[in-house]
């Protein structure tokens, strides 16, 4: 303790326990001490001081290198490919009866009219539910927040496709404004009551633009999904999933620009004569007419004067090391996106099991960011449909529906893709035969509707016996019946009788 430490102490004892316990914190984390090699480096702001300070230009920087950026266009498309993929988001619906059964006709009914809903499910009428899924997801990574307006009713342009006045208006984050009255509580656009949920937004009734702002409406938070990117509690608004690699990526692109301008001026050296010094020459050689020379594949120059010699212009370009400095850049990049290094750089080399390996722990991030999105976007999306849909009469439950299960519903998206067909196939027969899994399960791994595979399966089993067709993938060859081929292949021949000579 020093003499200051004692002299506060005398006056206030609490006040020297508390820089007592501070030097014995900074000494024991060392860390927490900044040095000359160690900044360390503090955030004291809040996360929506951070959001209201950065959000609108990290999320403009994004959008710059989704228009341009080779490697965040492959980043996000691949974030496409393998959180939402080419069918959506698979809603299939569970609604049970009293018995615990499951309704099945009700589960038809509400397929249907699901699947007719999602041909057109926005108000502008442009996009399919996978593709808005898709663009939804983009918005909401690469800006770091993404809205959705629930429309039901009757009004002005808009029809209503399979009988259900229900759609989405999907909004960019531009549309709701980034205003702040804390005694009002409104923190960057939204309301928020005493214990921070939303209550309403407050809306651009158009996309403003620069220096022209648009009139505002309030729009409640029961008819408006907000999803955001979010790393601290009490986040209000979202941050681009890129603001962590964003430097690095800029930077790389810009360092391949220049060692692509540097390859093209290496390209386009050639070679030169060295002249010597002033002794080699004589008056007659000074006035003399420019040479040509004419450069070819396997060329001999014997023209070279007194004192002269012709060299090459050497360069260190293409970098040989370009290669791994880059795959380690990606490899950084892919760290801070969720992804894999070989998605990120299309670089699929390495063994099975390091493929495979890499592959499943991707696939956990790929799987948080699905789920996400379903808790803020689907799951909503297809409950606010039912419940139109029910209202509008279009779908009508039997008398013995269990209503607690009216709305319960299974939702999937891409599973993880198998590398090698015949193992993954061998090990899920075996979790099946086992009891660890179902054929339901297979299914939807494979990314298709266990129901639909079932009917399909039926239709073609009944179509083969019709037409006396009978395959090793048959029911009736489970039962010991074989094919013609298998029976002639078995059949000794006339006269043979089976044994060898």
């Amino acid at each position: 303790m020093s003499f200051l430490d004692n002299a506060i102490g005398a006056f206030s004892p609490s006040w020297k326990a508390a820089r007592l316990r501070a030097r014995m914190q900074i000494r024991a984390y060392e860390a927490a001490l900044p040095t000359r090699t160690h900044k360390a480096r503090r955030e004291t702001r809040s996360a929506n001081q951070l959001s209201q300070a950065g959000a609108v230009s990290l999320r403009q920087q994004a959008r710059a290198l989704d228009a341009n950026h080779d490697l965040v266009i492959g980043i996000l498309d691949k974030l496409e490919e393998r959180v939402i993929g080419a069918k959506g988001i698979i809603v299939d619906p569970h609604p049970l009866l009293k018995d615990g059964r499951v309704a099945t006709e009700l589960v038809k009914t509400i397929r249907k009219k699901w699947g007719e809903w999602s041909l057109r499910p926005d108000v502008t009428g442009e996009f399919s539910r996978p593709v808005l899924e898709r663009l939804m997801l983009r918005t909401w990574l690469r800006d770091g927040e993404v809205f959705a307006q629930l429309v039901s009713g009757h009004g002005a342009g808009l029809r209503a496709d399979g009988g259900v006045p229900f759609w989405l208006e999907a909004l960019e984050p531009d549309f709701v404004t980034m205003n702040s009255d804390p005694a009002a509580g409104l923190i960057q656009g939204v309301w928020l009551n005493e214990w921070g949920k939303p209550l309403k937004y407050q809306v651009y009734k158009n996309l403003p633009v620069s220096g022209l702002l648009s009139d505002t409406k309030e729009v409640s938070s029961d008819a408006m999904l907000h999803l955001k990117f979010a790393r601290r509690l009490h986040q209000v608004r979202g941050i681009t999933i890129l603001s962590g690699v964003m430097i690095r990526l800029s930077a790389l692109k810009d360092y391949e620009e220049s060692e692509m301008v540097a390859a093209r001026i290496a390209a386009a050296l050639g070679m030169y004569i060295k002249k010597g010094d002033g002794q080699d020459y004589s008056e007659s050689l000074s006035g003399s007419s420019e040479r040509e020379l004419t450069i070819q594949p396997g060329m001999l120059y014997d023209d070279l004067r007194q004192g002269e010699e012709i060299g090459m212009i050497k360069s260190d370009r293409p970098n040989t090391n370009l290669e791994s400095f880059r795959n380690g850049q990606l490899r950084a990049v892919a760290a801070g996106t969720r992804l894999s290094f070989s998605s990120t750089a299309r670089n699929y080399n390495g063994t099975y099991s390091a493929q495979r390996q890499e592959l499943v722990e991707s696939t956990d991030g790929y799987l948080i960011l699905q789920d996400c999105f379903i808790a803020a976007v689907t799951r909503p999306v297809y409950r606010a449909w039912l419940k139109q849909a029910l209202a509008a009469g279009v779908i009508k439950p039997p008398a013995d529906i269990e209503l607690s299960t009216l709305y319960d519903a299974i939702y999937s998206g891409p599973s993880m893709p198998w590398i090698d067909p015949v193992k993954e196939a061998t090990a899920w027969k075996i979790q099946i035969r086992g009891g660890a899994a179902t054929e339901s399960d297979w299914a939807r791994a494979c990314g298709r509707n266990p129901d639909e595979v079932k009917r399909r399966r039926k239709a073609e089993v009944d179509e083969n016996q019709k037409e006396g067709l009978v395959f090793d993938t048959d029911p009736a060859n489970d039962k010991g019946v074989s094919s013609d081929r298998e029976n002639k292949a078995d059949k000794p021949a006339s006269g043979d009788t089976g044994e060898e000579d």
